[in-house]
């Protein structure tokens, strides 16, 4: 594939670990009678990721040599060589269940709850059984010993207390009713974008309604591009799989993005009108929505690696890494990182990440410009 940017892991294109659709029925039957491991919500979107290729080079869950890895040394190791790799990704399992299983066995994976009718989503050749050491894992993705925070509660409040490594295959993943067509596979959004010619396409990561700094840090983030004369486009890419109960639910979130954008608003008011007279063209026929299906770790500047490792895969070249990116504070308020932590972890990789940051700092309206921009290029201009 000649694409903008390679995958991650060094391959030539993503890891495809999907059913084809004429042998989905097959692959069905096949499974009818293989022992059940069931995923959770949560972990569903992570199978589909690792089926499309968002999670290359992973072709299954981790084994308990590169989870570890991960945990200790922030890399994965692909064909000889290191690559940037900072949250480990194995399917958790109840300890009696664990105890029934062996390896090199192929079990079907269904998805929970049980009213869904046990209904089969893929299955994994068992490669590893192994505890899981939550105190180690909370230790190092949330840098505290404090399980007092959204990431360390969803750790310590799951029953499971192993994890299962191996190779996957995944049927496809149905359309969600409400925004199924801004949800592409790596192979789909490669191809729009080398449609568009783009030569340079920034990400934008929410969880959120966007505010008004959000939407001037997506502004601000393809303008540098542009201004740095790239044929540039920029994609609100919100995540969309499993958040935590008071976050507002991915429906009516995408309803707020598809308003913005459909409706031209984005960059009213932020927008450097000159450039883009300069450019031909306006902001808005540079900026396109599209949906990212996988879970949310509250994972601070480790998940804000991910997040770059998981574009990088999609064929974007740039992410924009803001103030307090993937943060959530501890429970009596207090934070876990400062507000530039996420920005500087892209300064401590210690493996390959080809993907590059767009760093967006405090931003400010100037009644001097007549708009918002950043306050390190404008301070001294008023």
């Amino acid at each position: 594939m000649s694409d903008l940017i390679p995958p991650h892991g060094g391959l030539s294109e993503p890891v495809n670990r999907t059913v084809p659709a004429e042998e989905a029925a097959e692959f069905r039957a096949r499974t009818a009678t293989l022992p059940r491991v069931t995923i959770s919500d949560a972990d569903l979107s992570t199978l589909y990721r690792l089926g499309d290729g968002g999670l290359s080079p992973l072709i299954g869950p981790m084994d308990r040599e590169t989870f570890n890895r991960v945990l200790d040394e922030e890399v994965l190791v692909h064909n000889g060589k290191k690559y940037a790799w900072t949250i480990p990704l194995s399917f958790p399992v109840e300890e009696a269940q664990a105890k029934t299983l062996k390896l090199g066995q192929t079990v079907a994976l269904v998805r929970s709850p049980a009213e869904r009718g046990d209904e089969v989503v893929g299955s994994l050749e068992i490669h590893d059984i192994f505890p899981w050491d939550k105190a180690h894992y909370v230790r190092s993705v949330y840098g505290t010993e404090r399980f007092d925070h959204p990431g360390g509660r969803m750790v310590e409040r799951d029953p499971r207390t192993y994890l299962l490594g191996g190779a996957v295959r995944v049927l496809p993943q149905p359309k969600h009713p409400e925004y199924g067509q801004f949800l592409l596979s790596p192979r789909e959004t490669r191809a729009l974008f080398a449609k568009k010619g783009w030569k340079r396409v920034v990400a934008f990561q929410t969880r959120n309604p966007l505010h008004r700094a959000h939407e001037y840090a997506l502004v601000a983030g393809l303008e540098r591009l542009v201004r740095e004369g790239h044929f540039a486009g920029a994609v609100l890419n919100p995540l969309v799989g499993e958040t935590k109960g008071d976050d507002v639910n991915a429906v009516t979130r995408m309803r707020t993005y598809r308003a913005l954008i459909e409706s031209k608003a984005l960059g009213e008011g932020d927008k450097d009108e000159k450039l883009w007279q300069k450019v031909g063209c306006d902001i808005t026929d540079r900026i396109i929505l599209l949906g990212l299906d996988i879970k949310m770790f509250y994972g601070g500047p480790k998940e804000a690696i991910m997040h770059a490792i998981y574009r990088q895969n999609f064929g974007f070249t740039d992410i924009i890494i803001g103030r307090k990116h993937a943060d959530a504070p501890y429970e009596d308020g207090k934070d876990i990182w400062d507000g530039l932590a996420a920005q500087r972890k892209f300064d401590e990789l210690k493996g390959e990440l080809l993907i590059k940051p767009v760093k967006i700092g405090f931003a400010a309206y100037y009644e001097e410009l007549g708009r918002v921009g950043l306050v390190e290029e404008c301070e001294p201009k008023g």
